[in-house]
């Protein structure tokens, strides 16, 4: 089975917390031990939207704030790849051809953001895209999808399963500004459209619901179905 997990920044490292990326690597190597074969995208979190924010005080465009961006999730990712050793790849993959011969290599392909105007919510998408993947987590300090923003509205209603284009209606609303924060941005929930992804989107907080998720389907989270999608094949017993 092939999963690319998208790890938020604020769910890997919300601290710089060495006990929690630790805790992540342990996650993947598990799933790897298992069989999957596992690319990972990592988020900039808090530290990269406080970089954000006081650039674009000081007048850094939108192009400049994605670019800052991009360089503290490969940071995040080297954190990630230093807990992983020799299970991962050396240093965090710049593009999509990087990612996928670090799988074909056996690795865990780690990797952070790629190019202006895109977020890693995207990044993980097209990299689940290029690879072929069975299935792709958002592991966010998000909970799921909802039809409003529940930090905002106590009547906001978790969907537990939504297919690919009402994940597209329900975030279209939504205005992505570099270092905006949502469980799954627009070009990310196209890019599952047009591809038929099998996704997920859960509380990443604990590192143990993406193992339970990936390899049993279990999640209190939102599964985001294609119309003629098949079910992951290990979760029929499959392998």
């Amino acid at each position: 089975m092939r999963v690319v997990v998208s790890v938020g920044g604020s769910v890997l490292a919300p601290d710089l917390d060495p006990e929690r990326v630790a805790a992540y690597a342990e996650a993947i190597e598990r799933l790897v031990t298992d069989g999957c074969e596992v690319g990972v995208v990592v988020g900039g979190g808090g530290v990269a939207r406080e970089y954000i924010e006081t650039a674009r005080e000081i007048g850094a465009n939108e192009v400049e704030l994605d670019r800052l961006g991009i360089g503290t999730t490969r940071l995040n990712a080297r954190l990630l790849i230093a807990a992983l050793g020799d299970r991962a790849n050396l240093a965090p993959a710049t593009d999509y051809e990087e990612a996928g011969a670090a799988l074909r290599r056996g690795e865990a392909a780690v990797m952070g953001g790629v190019t202006p105007g895109q977020t890693t919510d995207a990044v993980a998408a097209a990299f689940a895209e290029s690879v072929d993947a069975d299935l792709l987590v958002y592991a966010t300090s998000a909970d799921g999808v909802y039809d409003a923003d529940p930090n905002a509205d106590p009547d906001a209603t978790q969907y537990a399963s939504l297919s690919p284009a009402e994940l597209v209606d329900i975030v279209l609303p939504m205005s992505r500004n570099a270092g905006a924060s949502a469980p799954v941005d627009l070009l990310a929930a196209k890019l599952i459209d047009r591809a038929g992804i099998r996704s997920i989107v859960l509380d990443g907080t604990d590192p143990t619901a993406v193992v339970d998720a990936v390899l049993r389907g279990d999640h209190t989270g939102t599964d985001v179905v294609p119309t003629d999608g098949d079910e992951p094949s290990y979760w029929t017993g499959e392998r």
